[in-house]
């Protein structure tokens, strides 16, 4: 298994380690619980440095990027981030990703760890029909994310740097301790944020330093558990449960990321044709109104009529509710009752509105 620069201290501070895309990862420290309560009410810290990192540069680098995503690059300004997808030519999701541009001829892709080598390959197939040239930097970028209520001022306070400046979804370079980073208002916790990208070399020092600046706050480490409950509460997607390259993004509420109206890309045919025959599926939220923990799988039902399966479940923690997501082939309404599939029983819960969690 691959190993970043912070694998050491993550077993010092008593991590349970695990397998996670090739990378040995911290699952958890103190639990899941209150990891995911610092990021809610304080701050959280996460090694995010199986990440991958491809860097488009050239020309020709705007045309290529709105060629190979689904949204509007040529909307954000220099230093501004954009959530975005790689479709294929069917419009199944090949990754959802966040690039960061830094001029007209400079982007940086931001890829799931699973998908790093596959989106390297995607996107650099379509290298020769533009003026680019496509790297894979992640070998090169170690990556730290900084969650919470109390993380520009911990952040701020570590690197010595106002950060008052740098908007959600924005970005700068900013030099600390003889280190570039990309400092980026961006995250995956529905939470006030920062993700920090520096050499990969870097990452320790500035764990340390955040650590140390944030224990009045009552830091935390905090492992991939909380970093998928607390997405879940937001019902943001994550890729191979909500999103794969059999999904609909249409369907998966991801509209507003595919600007079918604009210039073309890759998997925009498929994507329009889907919404002229009209979506099949949906994905909802929904919490149980009866015991139990929905897992990825399990079937959901109305009326003994199954309706599909559910993508991603957990007990939240911010709620105390059993919530999850999944995709129904049948049109349901906020508050409709239908059933999950535990075990060898069938427990009542109802949809709600996503996110399910709000300040």
């Amino acid at each position: 298994m691959k190993k970043t620069t912070l694998n050491s201290i993550h077993k010092e501070l008593g991590a349970k380690m695990v397998e996670f895309a090739g990378w040995e990862m911290p699952v958890q420290y103190e639990g899941v619980r209150k990891e995911h309560l610092a990021v809610r009410k304080s701050a959280g810290l996460f090694d995010v440095s199986h990440m991958g990192e491809i860097e488009v540069r050239g020309s020709d680098a705007i045309e290529f990027s709105q060629w190979v995503t689904t949204n509007d690059v040529k909307k954000i300004e220099n230093f501004q981030a954009q959530y975005t997808l790689l479709c294929n030519t069917q419009g199944g999701v090949v990754d959802d990703v966040i690039i960061y541009k830094f001029s007209d001829e400079h982007f940086l892709f931001c890829v799931n760890a699973s998908n790093s080598d596959k989106d390297f390959e995607w996107i650099k197939k379509e290298e020769g029909k533009f003026d680019v040239e496509v790297t894979d930097k992640s070998s090169e970028y170690s990556q730290i994310a900084i969650q919470g209520p109390d993380s520009k001022t911990i952040l701020s306070d570590a690197i010595e740097t106002d950060l008052d400046n740098i908007k959600k979804f924005r970005f700068e370079i900013i030099n600390w301790n003889g280190y570039d980073m990309i400092v980026a208002r961006t995250g995956y916790t529905g939470e006030e944020g920062f993700e920090i990208f520096l050499p990969w070399d870097g990452a320790p020092s500035l764990w340390e330093k955040l650590m140390h600046a944030g224990a009045g706050f009552d830091i935390k480490p905090c492992g991939l558990a909380a970093r998928d409950t607390l997405r879940i509460e937001m019902g943001y997607s994550l890729y191979g449960h909500e999103i794969d390259e059999d999904t609909n993004p249409l369907e998966a509420g991801l509209g507003r990321y595919i600007k079918l109206d604009g210039d073309d890309f890759i998997g925009r045919d498929a994507l329009a044709e889907s919404v002229d025959e009209g979506l099949s599926n949906i994905l909802v939220g929904f919490e149980l109104i009866e015991r139990g923990i929905p897992r990825e799988g399990y079937g959901i039902f109305k009326n003994d009529t199954f309706l599909g399966n559910v993508t991603s479940g957990t007990l939240s923690p911010s709620l105390d509710k059993s919530i999850g997501l999944g995709y129904l082939n049948s049109k349901v309404e906020h508050d409709d009752v239908i059933q999950i599939q535990i075990r060898d029983s069938l427990r009542d819960a109802k949809i709600v509105s996503i996110p399910f969690y709000s300040k």
